[in-house]
């Protein structure tokens, strides 16, 4: 039976948001300063309890309350009602260089941040070693960190957190500011904590980076508890919100737009569709292996002797997962005097599960933009969940002894 590690009993966080633009205004407003203030709730009655030895994932749009959530639980703020429950010791990297003092060398730093931590100068003195050698800023370790680059803050700052031999570790987003080889060593030591039975709760931006590290993800937004499930369930639900606002983004801007650029351009993508054997729609559901077929209309201005005509598959996040044109395929396009159909089939269209985009355009010879349909049109790929990932595969497995 698993038991709680953190226990978030009836959260909520508020901040006062002061209107006021300077120190003089808020002394003349100082009597009637509510009217010149307003109340932020970025926490609004937060419970949730997080087993040890679960990796949760906190997602959400920009100002949901994940990083407030996570700098509750760290004990970095103090709730303003209710209460957060810990059991443990804890290391957090929740802000580029939090703990780190710029005066210091790295090495002065690595001391300071480890007893904020809580370990003994004498256990730090048995780590050392391990922790330059992780963050793999050997050279510049007795260098004052204020002349870091915000690469070598994470390096050491995660070096030092994970090396202290915590119960949890929260992490907020900082592991996307590291190259490529660092974020690798990073989550190689995050399978390490995993298989040693630590708890992890992650904030992050990339539904990729939760779905694989993750076995429970909690979508936030407006300071409010929107999902709470498997990774996959929660950042479903995640997808539509971000679909949705994608799309009331899209149709505000073409509203303002009509009689602006758009009205000066040589041509105009209309009635985009997709289509799978058997079903067609603006949105349609079609699983790995499935036709996908791209239709719409082109209408010119002028005659146009030679285009190009792009596709490309995206995720709601803005992740292409694939993408061709006519040039790179190949293919010859008549020239279009009023206005001609087009249609792009991708067929056996091996993706992984989950929604997604389509994107459409139309060049000229040199290459210019005729017209660009962003998002015209989406699709969900539903699966046997046997996999995860943008890539769809049966794989095969045999055993030999």
């Amino acid at each position: 039976m698993n038991c709680s590690v953190i226990d978030i009993r009836d959260v909520s966080k508020r901040f006062v948001i002061r209107k006021e633009k300077s120190l003089k205004e808020r002394i003349v407003n100082a009597g009637r300063s509510a009217r010149f203030k307003e109340d932020f709730w970025a926490l609004d009655h937060v419970s949730l309890a997080i087993d040890a030895g679960t990796s949760v994932g906190l997602v959400g749009p920009n100002g949901s309350g994940k990083s407030t959530l996570l700098k509750t639980i760290g004990g970095i703020i103090q709730p303003t009602s209710g209460e957060v429950l810990r059991r443990g010791r804890l290391a957090a990297l929740l802000e580029l260089g939090a703990g780190f003092h710029p005066d210091l060398t790295g090495r002065e730093n690595v001391y300071l941040n480890a007893a904020i931590l809580g370990l003994h100068q004498r256990e730090t003195d048995r780590h050392f070693d391990a922790i330059v050698d992780f963050s793999g800023i050997e050279d510049f370790i007795d260098t004052q960190v204020k002349f870091y680059s915000s690469g070598m803050y994470v390096r050491l700052a995660f070096a030092v957190a994970v090396h202290v031999d915590p119960d949890v570790l929260l992490v907020d987003e900082v592991l996307a500011v590291g190259d490529e080889p660092f974020q690798r060593k990073c989550m190689e030591k995050i399978r390490e904590f995993q298989h040693d039975g630590r708890t992890i709760v992650l904030v992050s931006h990339s539904a990729e980076q939760v779905a694989e590290v993750c076995d429970r993800a909690v979508v936030l937004e407006k300071g409010k508890i929107l999902a709470d499930g498997t990774p996959r369930e929660a950042l479903r639900r995640l997808r539509r919100d971000y679909e949705a606002q994608i799309q009331e983004d899209i149709q505000q801007r073409e509203a303002t737009t009509v009689s602006g650029p758009t009205a000066a351009r040589r041509g105009r993508i209309s009635g985009v569709a997709l289509s799978s054997p058997g079903q067609d729609g603006e949105s349609l559901s079609i699983v790995p292996g499935d036709d996908l077929t791209v239709s719409g209309v082109l209408e010119v201005r002028e005659p146009l002797e030679a285009w190009t005509l792009a596709t490309s598959i995206e995720t709601p996040l803005g992740q292409v997962i694939f993408g061709t044109d006519t040039t790179l395929l190949d293919v010859s396009l008549p020239p279009v005097d009023n206005s001609v159909n087009f249609s792009v089939t991708l067929p056996a269209l091996e993706i992984g599960q989950g929604d997604y985009a389509v994107n459409v355009a139309v060049r000229d010879s040199a290459g210019k933009d005729i017209d660009r349909a962003a998002r015209a049109a989406s699709f969900t790929v539903t699966s046997s969940g046997q996999t995860v990932g943008y890539l769809h595969s049966r794989p095969r497995v045999t055993v030999t002894p």
